[in-house]
């Protein structure tokens, strides 16, 4: 997805936080490098029931530290990948925010073809479209079928998404989640996952001080 205006960057800064089901990793890094993403990972493979990996642990860390290190290349508000017990990654989250100085946030009847929008891959099939309320604010949800361009260009693989376009009330900009897998056979269990995950989103606006204000009003 691209920003749909040309204007300065919108400078609004916030939390964003998930109630996760057992499973999503977050993978979020604050300086981007493989150092961190290896720490992170050492520490959450040393935690994972070692009874229940089928893959050995060092192959889980490598696959953590590239993963973390690919999905906070363009720095998100927040990277999660969901693994299950024996090790294997299935799907990546990642939250993004949109929006220019002076310029209005776009509705939802704007913003539902920017979600379909993708620079290294093409739309297969008709996308699935709806409206939602999720705790963050009204949103609009896209789920779709891709076909990713390989490197240098040589053939296509299939990767399945789900995007949702999140517009809270307490702030300007546009909040979107964006979800991908490659295994068809596991859409159900993902999509359900991921429709949770996004039910529980909490956008908080960083207030004087760097603290975080709540829907309710509140501090954190």
């Amino acid at each position: 997805m691209t920003a749909p205006g040309d204007g300065a960057p919108l400078e609004e800064t916030f939390e964003c936080a998930f109630d996760f089901q057992p499973g999503w990793i977050d993978l979020t890094l604050r300086e981007g490098t493989t150092a961190e993403a290896m720490a992170l990972a050492t520490e959450v493979v040393n935690n994972l029931n070692p009874l229940a990996l089928e893959i050995e642990k060092s192959a889980v860390i490598d696959d953590m530290v590239e993963r973390a290190v690919d999905l906070n290349e363009d720095v998100p508000t927040l990277a999660a990948a969901y693994y299950s017990e024996a090790g294997e990654a299935l799907a990546n989250l990642m939250v993004d925010s949109y929006g220019d100085e002076g310029v209005p946030r776009p509705g939802a009847d704007e913003v539902t073809p920017l979600l379909l929008e993708w620079g290294n891959a093409q739309i297969t099939g008709v996308p699935q479209i709806s409206h939602l309320e999720v705790t963050a604010g009204p949103a609009v949800r896209v789920q779709a079928m891709l076909q990713v361009k390989r490197m240098w260009g040589f053939g296509r693989k299939l990767t399945e998404f789900v995007r949702y376009a999140v517009f809270p009330a307490d702030l300007q900009s546009l909040i979107v989640v964006t979800v991908t897998w490659e295994e068809v056979a596991l859409t159900e269990q993902i999509t359900e996952l991921a429709d949770e995950a996004v039910r529980t989103l909490r956008i908080a606006p960083l207030v004087a001080g760097g603290s975080a204000a709540l829907v309710d009003g509140g501090t954190e």
